[in-house]
């Protein structure tokens, strides 16, 4: 399952994590964000003892949206050693995501 960040612990379960972190930076109302939502889960529980895979609500933390510029939803920016190393925005496939999450590995 999907973990979910805050503001609060971002820093320490995001930027000081000892694997990659992928990052999907969605809102409640978003139909794309909700078209995403079971693929997420899905890597989620395939990438989980390699990748820590978890959603951050936008409308509820602003601060972190606003420190990684993220400007639409869905965004998914992918962590490593703390800095962020791929962005993509927008509703994308399984089979993009897993090349990406792979490329980390």
């Amino acid at each position: 399952m999907a973990l979910q960040f805050q503001d609060s612990s971002f820093k320490q379960e995001v930027l000081e994590s000892g694997q990659p972190v992928l990052v999907d930076f969605y809102a409640d109302w978003c139909g794309p964000c909700k078209m995403l939502a079971p693929i997420v889960e899905d890597l989620a529980a395939e990438y989980a003892d390699r990748i820590k895979i978890g959603k951050l609500n936008v409308d509820q933390n602003m601060e972190t949206a606003a420190k990684y510029g993220v400007q639409s939803i869905p965004t998914l920016i992918l962590f490593k050693g703390g800095e962020a190393v791929k962005t993509v925005v927008g509703l994308q496939s399984k089979a993009a995501l897993t090349q990406i999450l792979d490329s980390v590995l």
